[in-house]
């Protein structure tokens, strides 16, 4: 078993309230296991990574907080990848 410590930290309210969301949803069995899973990926990537989720997924998360209409759902995201694929296909062919 790995060692720990404990750390007392400090979230916005709205990452607090998603870390529970993890928790509450089942993906993950505690609110340490969801902060430690995010910092787990933040160090797999790296400076660029960080640098990424800072300014480009930060600002796409703002856009979309701003005007929800913008989501698309899974199905159309399905739809999209298919017809992708599909013209690829005719390509090759």
């Amino acid at each position: 078993m790995s060692k720990t410590q404990r750390l007392d930290i400090t979230l916005p309210i709205d990452l607090a309230l998603a870390v529970s969301a993890k928790v509450a949803a089942g993906e993950y069995a505690t609110e340490s296991a969801v902060i430690c899973a995010g910092l787990h990926l933040l160090l797999q990537g790296g400076p660029a990574k960080a640098n990424w989720l800072r300014t480009e997924v930060t600002m796409a998360y703002d856009a979309l907080k701003a005007d929800p209409t913008r989501a698309v759902s899974v199905g159309q995201v399905r739809a999209r990848l298919a017809a992708l694929s599909g013209r690829h296909a005719d390509r090759a062919g």
